[in-house]
């Protein structure tokens, strides 16, 4: 079965007039966290089209470019949209929902985050509503205020990410605690690690912007070194 079809199926099990919202109370356990995590991406992409008061063309092609979506299921992507952007229920309880799903310091949850962000940029410019909005996500999420330091900076125009945020250190950090700490990361952004943890193959794609950036972060901690 495609996870589109499996999306399918997630959504006829929701009732007559229930909220987006229950479905994450029913997709736990490892088999359905691409489900949950597609579902997730599209539900506060959604919210968060909305945050700078207008969903723009941009921000919606920018599904596009994280789900592959096949043309005979745009319209089951469409309607799990649409239910996110007419819920009543605001996006701290979707935050919430999805947070409960995945244990403490679970990676997929930076994984949601960096989805979110490249939704954000779709349009070229990043909203100080949308920086609002991914900030109380990530309050909801349990990161760090270093993970969102980089994954803003990365993200954003105009900024750097500090490479010890990148590789989540302290600025004293010894050079061999820097590269424990990159080998680490590669490790962690192998698409067979990201599949390991339940993100669907679509969304794989956007690790691989996420490693360039881990391996300049250690070029430069070890220039400075030098």
């Amino acid at each position: 079965m495609s996870l589109w079809s499996r999306i399918l199926d997630a959504l006829a099990r929701l009732a007559p007039g229930e909220a987006l919202t229950a479905i994450f109370d029913r997709l736990r356990g490892p088999p359905e966290r691409s489900v949950a995590f597609t579902i997730a991406v599209i539900a506060l992409g959604a919210k968060m089209a909305k945050a700078d008061g207008m969903v723009t063309r941009a921000e919606v092609a920018a599904f596009r470019e994280v789900f592959h979506i096949p043309p005979d299921e745009e319209d089951n992507a469409a309607r799990v949209f649409d239910l996110a952007r007419t819920d009543v229920a605001g996006f701290d309880d979707y935050a919430r929902r999805i947070k409960a799903m995945f244990p403490d310091d679970d990676p997929i949850l930076r994984d949601l985050m960096e989805g979110l962000f490249h939704i954000a940029m779709a349009d070229g410019h990043y909203h100080p509503a949308e920086d609002e909005f991914l900030g109380h996500v990530a309050d909801i999420f349990a990161l760090s205020e270093r993970e969102f330091r980089a994954l803003r900076a990365r993200f954003t125009p105009g900024q750097e990410p500090d490479p010890f945020d990148m590789l989540g250190l302290d600025p004293d950090a010894t050079l061999e605690e820097a590269r424990a700490a990159w080998r680490r990361a590669v490790r962690d952004t192998h698409p067979d690690a990201l599949m390991a943890r339940g993100l669907p193959e679509e969304a794989i794609k956007l690790a691989e912007k996420r490693l360039i950036a881990i391996n300049r972060a250690w070029e430069q901690i070890q220039a400075e070194a030098a």
